[in-house]
């Protein structure tokens, strides 16, 4: 079996940058454009910083928790073998969301998000915003503190906080999850088909304003917001066998 070639990557946390001198003595690192697989060593933001910056190389990405949160990490453990880890872990293929933000100046800004794109309001009022599912409205106004559509992936996190349901992974859909939402009293959000379009509409910008955020990738003053899964950009993360993404969901959902 061949040894991977890998890019080891950390946060700046002591204990990520103490295991990434360690794992460079022992295995080397290449840059992550030469490797064969992408380590990402902290917690879950470090996981998405690296998604960001390398998704387009197509590089799998295997993480190990040295960080506060780890949903899609790998546990540290400091003797084992890592390429033998690797060799063994099961795929993730993971879809992110495109956002496309007008803003009250007019520009536009697009985004990726592999948790959640969010809406929020940026001051005490609360926020106005419709909602249009494939160029049908289907929420004339939603009063609340924001909105937000969430992958399976990032369901478990704002997505989950905010009372929203936890998602298969392979269900091919989506949450639309609203945040602390007034009005109307019973919609509580709505569960979609993957390739649904999206189109939140802020209603009165200027005395209402919102923002936009991508993972963490922030858009303020935004007017429109179209959100929908990218087809083209993927990425595969690999998890151990005895704990891939698909049984960390499951346990979330049985979780008391």
């Amino acid at each position: 079996m061949t040894t991977p070639r890998l890019a080891l990557l950390a946060s700046p946390a002591p204990d990520a940058q103490a295991a990434l001198a360690q794992l460079k003595r022992r295995h080397g690192t290449h840059a992550p454009e030469e490797a064969d697989v992408i380590v990402a060593l902290g917690g879950d933001g470090f996981m998405l910083q690296t998604l960001h910056r390398h998704g387009a190389l197509g590089k799998p990405v295997y993480g190990m928790k040295l960080g506060t949160v780890g949903f899609l990490m790998n546990q540290y453990r400091e003797d084992d073998d890592l390429p033998a880890r690797i060799a063994a872990a099961e795929p993730a293929v993971l879809h992110p969301l495109e956002m496309q933000a007008l803003t009250d100046s007019g520009a536009s800004v697009s985004s990726l998000a592999y948790n959640e794109v969010s809406l929020l309001r940026q001051t005490r009022q609360a926020a106005h915003i419709g909602i249009e599912l494939n160029g049908q409205v289907r929420l004339d106004e939603l009063i609340c503190d924001g909105v937000m559509l969430a992958t399976p992936a990032g369901s478990t996190a704002y997505n989950f906080s905010a009372h929203g349901p936890i998602l298969p992974l392979g269900a091919n859909v989506v949450a639309l999850t609203p945040i602390a939402p007034f009005r109307p009293r019973r919609w509580r959000g709505a569960v979609l088909k993957s390739d649904a379009q999206v189109r939140f509409r802020v209603h009165d910008p200027l005395k209402r304003p919102v923002s936009a955020t991508a993972d963490s990738h922030e858009v303020r003053d935004v007017t429109e917001v179209l959100v929908r899964e990218s087809r083209e950009r993927r990425v595969t993360l690999l998890f151990d066998p005895e704990h891939n993404l698909e049984e960390r969901i499951l346990l979330e959902q049985f979780s008391v």
